[in-house]
């Protein structure tokens, strides 16, 4: 019988109306403060979007997010009586044991802040990293988010930005696009600039102003070579690449105008021995013959 009274006394020592006011209080708060967080944060980004850009829309609802995340977390441990200020030391020193451990993290960090203050690229834009091509989804300070044409997703570290050369293909509303043309050296090239400038002309694709940029290039190995540049739109790249190349071909095989190929002649050379040729075929009694002769030289 003490037994249980002990038992029932060290309970009510343990759960006092005190501490049970301060668990209510604290699941009061997360449910009523975590939802409200997110709340806040998705009208900030709504707020921010109508006048700044996607990649500062982004950082401010991050921003709002997390410290107001923090600041929940912060009135709840404070709700359940813990020492802040020594929770703060120890934390700033499992901070510093971290930051040892974790320097690729530390420098994808201060990689990321660099890549957010100098802009070299925004949320949307398509870059051209190494290899690989893709749009930026998100800027974060760890890592940049990148979706391929071909729907593929890829996590590019920060430091690797940082570290690389970057192209941004969509920074400027017009590019151009370059291509390189060959014809035969019976043609005639006053003729052939006219029907380049005529095909950039009925382009739909194909900006009027800045005027197509064709040049004579260069004496190839087996063609005048010429440079046909066009400008466009940059969401028109895909459509114009599909029509401007077939345009060309097509046009040129209505004018007649050449475009030649590598041609390869063998000489072997008036003291070398003529090559042996040998024909196999099917007689009629179903064996094979040969015929052999030789070239002249």
């Amino acid at each position: 019988m003490e037994e249980v009274v002990s038992e029932a006394g060290a309970w009510s020592d343990l759960v006092t109306p005190e501490r049970l006011g301060n668990f209510v209080r604290c699941i009061v708060l997360l449910l009523i403060g975590v939802p409200t967080v997110y709340i806040l944060s998705r009208l900030a980004g709504r707020t921010m979007k109508k006048r700044f850009s996607d990649q500062a829309t982004m950082l401010v609802r991050k921003g709002v997010l997390y410290a107001g995340l923090l600041l929940v977390l912060l009135m709840v441990l404070q709700q359940l009586k813990f020492n802040l200020t020594a929770l703060l030391g120890a934390a700033g020193v499992v901070g510093i044991a971290i930051g040892f451990a974790s320097q690729t993290s530390v420098s994808n960090i201060i990689s990321g802040i660099f890549l957010i203050w100098e802009k070299p690229f925004a949320v949307g834009d398509v870059i051209k990293v190494g290899s690989t091509t893709g749009i930026v989804l998100s800027i974060d300070l760890l890592s940049v988010k990148l979706r391929t044409f071909d729907n593929t997703y890829i996590r590019i570290p920060n430091e690797t930005l940082i570290k690389t050369d970057v192209t941004n293909i969509t920074r400027f509303p017009i590019r151009r696009l370059d291509i390189n043309v060959g014809v035969a050296y019976k043609e005639d090239i006053g003729r052939v600039l006219e029907v380049l400038r005529d095909i950039a002309s009925k382009n739909p694709y194909c900006l009027d102003e800045p005027e197509p940029f064709i040049m004579f290039m260069n004496f190839g190995d087996s063609a005048l070579e010429i440079r046909f540049g066009v400008w466009f739109a940059k969401e028109q790249i895909l459509n114009l690449r599909k029509t401007i190349m077939r345009e060309i071909k097509e046009r040129f095989d209505a004018e007649g105008i050449e475009i030649p190929f590598p041609h390869r002649t063998l000489y072997t050379g008036s003291v070398t021995e003529p090559f042996p040729i040998r024909i196999v075929g099917d007689s009629a009694s179903g064996q094979s013959s040969g015929d052999s002769s030789s070239l002249a030289s």
